[in-house]
């Protein structure tokens, strides 16, 4: 991201460099907190739920990086369309038109390394015995047994009914 950052600069891009700061500043604590956590979690205590977690959200991962890859322009990366979009009889385009290219090729690079990095976390989670069916009953478990969530849920269907209870009231038919 710190490269895309760069060869904002050197395009003279303010869109890519605007949106590659948001995304620097956003995408780094959130890989930590929504992909690494997971997996660190489920690696740990062998859970199903947290793998899932892990599954969906790094396959979002996925799909964000091939899209920086292909480059759609006005999206905040320098992908293939952006970098081959940049080259042009001059001299200084061609050198960054090169300089685009390679950061093309490094989201490329990196959304290669997701897919393979996803294909052998899911070698080792369907080797664990760990199942869909397991992942469903281990959320139902963690929320049902958590009091908030049972407190939460009492609350809202309480209210619920005395609004119902209450509009019914003030609307009576004679």
């Amino acid at each position: 991201m710190i490269l895309n950052v760069i060869g904002g600069m050197i395009l003279k891009d303010f869109t890519v460099i605007g949106l590659g700061i948001m995304y620097l500043l956003l995408f780094t604590p959130f890989g930590y907190l929504c992909w690494f956590r997971p997996a660190y979690k489920a690696f740990r205590s062998d859970s199903s739920f947290n793998f899932m977690v892990f599954f969906f959200i790094f396959f979002i991962q996925f799909v964000i990086t091939v899209i920086q890859t292909i480059g759609i322009p006005g999206s905040g990366t320098i992908g293939i369309i952006t970098a081959l979009s940049t080259f042009k009889n001059s001299a200084w385009s061609i050198i960054s038109g090169i300089i685009a290219l390679i950061i093309a090729c490094g989201f490329g690079f990196a959304a290669t390394a997701d897919l393979i990095l996803i294909s052998k976390i899911h070698r080792m989670y369907r080797s664990t015995g760990a199942s869909l069916a397991k992942a469903q009953q281990e959320f139902t478990t963690q929320v049902l047994g958590n009091q908030y969530v049972r407190n939460a849920a009492t609350n809202i269907a309480t209210e619920a009914v005395q609004s119902q209870f209450n509009q019914n009231q003030n609307n009576a038919r004679y």
